[in-house]
């Protein structure tokens, strides 16, 4: 599987809007036939902080996601919110194995 880590950092007062418009991405996303898993957390010790865990069957399902209309809205929802840039880092699963998710 192919999964992205994005590690962002929200404005202090902009944390309920961005999980507003995030859990709309989320449940976009988790219509697309290429996503296996969107996860959305909260730091414990500081609210503004996110990380968000995607899942997708191949790199090329990821690509087509980032082309959605539910992605782009949330990306230009979001981008004033930020109080520092985004951070994303892909990954290939390795456990559990493509077969067991």
């Amino acid at each position: 599987m192919y999964v992205v880590c994005i590690t962002v950092h929200v404005a202090p007062g902009r944390a309920n809007d961005f999980i507003e418009a995030t859990l709309k991405n989320a449940s976009g996303t988790r219509k697309e036939p290429g996503n296996v898993r969107f996860d959305v957390l909260r730091a414990i010790d500081d609210e503004n902080r996110f990380f968000l865990y995607e899942v997708y069957k191949t790199p090329a399902d990821f690509t087509a996601h980032q082309q959605t209309k539910h992605y782009l809205n949330w990306r230009e929802t979001v981008q004033d919110w930020m109080a520092e840039k985004r951070q994303g880092v892909k990954h290939r699963s390795i456990f559990p194995t493509d077969d067991e998710w």
